[in-house]
């Protein structure tokens, strides 16, 4: 056999290498496209549980009169069968309630559970205005 039909019958090692190098550029570029839409879609599902626990604490107060207080927190929605169940963050996370001077706050403490953080760690408030505006 000749070198012509050989390399007419398959690759060289170099090519195949190549190849294989293009592959793996190109599924982690996918990898971290694919990433940073899950953290854009866990941002909007707290957005969207601000919703509906914000919509839970106003039947609260047209029921009771009044807000509950941090001590009490979002469970007494469940106790006074506002609410089915309280979600978790999409981290699995409780969301934190507080009320100061009237106002009410919800939290998700973000990927780290912990006060704090950068990106998928940040904390997101139901009184920032870029998480409203984004529900």
């Amino acid at each position: 056999m000749d070198k012509r039909q050989r390399r007419q019958r398959g690759m060289t090692l170099i090519e195949i290498m190549v190849v294989i190098t293009i592959l793996g550029l190109i599924a982690a570029a996918v990898g971290v496209s694919v990433m940073g839409q899950f953290g854009q879609a866990k941002r909007q599902r707290v957005t969207l549980d601000f919703g509906s626990l914000g919509q839970g604490l106003q039947l609260y107060a047209m029921k009771k009169g009044k807000l509950p207080d941090t001590t009490s927190g979002l469970r007494v929605l469940v106790e006074e069968r506002v609410l089915n169940e309280l979600p978790r963050d999409p981290w699995g996370n409780d969301y934190v309630y507080t009320l100061d001077r009237g106002v009410p706050a919800i939290v998700s403490l973000g990927a780290d559970g912990a006060p704090g953080g950068d990106g998928d760690d940040a904390d997101l408030s139901s009184l920032d205005k870029d998480v409203r505006s984004k529900g």
